[in-house]
């Protein structure tokens, strides 16, 4: 393995051959300019300490995280198409539009705020505009509960309170209708 940059060291020498010789001079065979000097001697100490830190994580890998598959399907959904764009209420003149899947993330995010409850599909189709130009949308927003979770009602109250808040607080939107379908049930730990 080269350094990619060539770089001289004050005696002279070039950095990469004094890479390139590491393990020969680890195993005794260095010239005599490697065996006096300090330059070299010095830039061989920190290469062999930069290949024992490298090795060290070759030898570790990082454990995969715990939220690897939710972080993909995040990124999965963000990478549908975006939809029919949606008038925001705005203070100024003019006007801004934010697309239904953009809504449909900050919704399934809310959702999943819940507790006990993870969002799979969000479905925001526009419904009507109301006196400030701004979009009013029907949500279909389809769930799977946590297994062994007693507070049914209470839980999806809380998703219905949770996604209703974000829909006004962070996008500026008015729901006219919230459909929340419970699809499935997970288990901790999936």
């Amino acid at each position: 393995m080269a350094v990619n940059q060539s770089y001289e060291l004050p005696c002279g020498r070039d950095l990469d051959t004094v890479w390139d010789r590491l393990d020969e001079v680890g195993s005794g065979h260095a010239d005599e300019h490697e065996l006096t000097c300090p330059h070299c001697r010095t830039a061989r100490e920190s290469l062999l300490a930069l290949r024992e830190a490298t090795q060290e994580l070759v030898d570790e890998p990082d454990p995969v995280p715990p939220d690897l598959v939710g972080r993909i399907m995040s990124a999965v959904r963000a990478e549908v198409r975006r939809g029919q764009m949606l008038s925001l209420p705005t203070p100024e003149p003019g006007g801004v539009e934010v697309s239904e899947q953009a809504v449909a993330v900050i919704l399934r995010y809310a959702a999943d705020s819940a507790g006990g409850v993870r969002a799979r599909r969000c479905r925001v189709r526009k419904a009507g505009v109301d006196s400030d130009g701004a979009s009013v949308v029907e949500v279909e927003l389809t769930l799977v509960v946590r297994l062994g979770n007693r507070d049914g009602g209470e839980t999806l109250a809380r998703v219905r309170e949770r996604v209703v808040a974000a829909a006004a607080a962070r996008v500026g939107l008015s729901l006219a209708k919230l459909d929340l379908l419970v699809e499935d049930v997970y288990e901790d730990g999936e």
